[in-house]
């Protein structure tokens, strides 16, 4: 087992390079209206030049799972709620979706309500969305020396806000390959194909272990709006619709975050999410290094507390 230092920085990187890809996938959306001239700029490496670089509601909740190992070292349900409803509380307009503009208020006041309001959004099935799936990159990395523990710490971190199997499969998926390429980062790189097998082994059986294994059988040198015409690029902001396509384009650029974002940007859709995605499964392996200069300077800066752990703890 490693020891606690060496979670800490895996998970710190994740969560750098989830900020990172959030922001950097956020910047497009307003080119969007003109998608044919959006994806030629992608093509050509050109990134927009508005500042500052401002990351979302993924990397927000993202945040509150990091404090959450940081305060208790794994997940406890009541006490992620308290986090991430504190976490909406503090500032609500950072795009989260509709089913969490309902339930977190909620679990601002009752923490442990998320038992059945979680359960009971959508008409009562449940949340099946890509938001827990986009927060889960630095749970994997804390815990990417136990895999059997990344499944089950996953799966309890999904619940809090989607209890829909697609939703927590899609944050099992996410989790299970930040472990892999964090459990990697002083050796070869996997082949991609064969990371993508493992993550499908390890997801529930679920239509998003289904588009791994479509992601699997797609070659690494595929177009990237190839890849997101096949396994959906986020449009539908569904878990499976999201995952495949994002931990494809993290599989196949494991030892290069800047390449990853590009080619995951490329899929257009969702892409501050399936970015997010990527690059917070990237970054367990590689860190922030090669990334350029300017974009670290553009991007929002994360709490002081993510490296040096000064946040106080949360009482549900």
């Amino acid at each position: 087992m490693h020891d606690m230092g060496d979670r800490r920085a895996a998970a710190r990187d994740s969560v750098q390079g989830l900020a990172l890809g959030d922001a950097f996938g956020e910047r497009w959306f307003p080119l969007f209206r003109a998608p044919e001239a959006a994806y030629a700029q992608i093509r050509a490496r050109r990134m927009p030049s508005e500042t500052p670089w401002c990351w979302t509601d993924d990397t927000a909740m993202a945040l509150g799972v990091l404090r959450t190992l940081h305060d208790l070292g794994e997940i406890e349900q009541d006490h992620l709620s308290c986090v991430l409803a504190q976490t909406y509380l503090a500032d609500p307009a950072r795009g989260y979706g509709a089913g969490m503009h309902e339930l977190l208020p909620r679990l601002a006041e009752e923490p442990a309500a998320w038992r059945s309001a979680a359960r009971g959004l959508f008409g009562g099935q449940g949340s099946l969305g890509n938001g827990a799936a986009m927060r889960t990159a630095p749970l994997g990395a804390w815990f990417h020396d136990d895999l059997d523990r990344v499944v089950v710490q996953a799966v309890r971190a999904a619940e809090v806000t989607h209890r829909h199997p697609e939703g927590v499969a899609g944050a099992v998926a996410v989790a299970v390959a930040a472990a892999g390429a964090a459990a990697t980062s002083d050796r070869a790189c996997p082949i991609g194909s064969d990371f993508l097998r493992t993550v499908a082994e390890c997801t529930p059986p679920s239509l998003v272990r289904d588009g791994l294994q479509q992601a699997a059988d797609l070659p690494g040198d595929a177009a990237a709006w190839k890849a997101a015409d096949l396994l959906g690029n986020g449009q539908r902001i569904r878990a499976d619709d999201t995952v495949p396509f994002a931990l494809w384009s993290a599989a196949h650029h494991l030892d290069s975050l800047t390449d990853a974002l590009w080619t995951t940007a490329e899929g257009l859709g969702d892409v501050d999410t399936t970015c997010a995605i990527t690059a917070g499964v990237v970054a367990a392996r590689t860190g922030l290094h090669h990334i350029p200069h300017e974009w670290l300077a553009r991007r929002e800066p994360l709490p002081h507390w993510v490296d040096t752990r000064t946040e106080p703890g949360c009482t549900p």
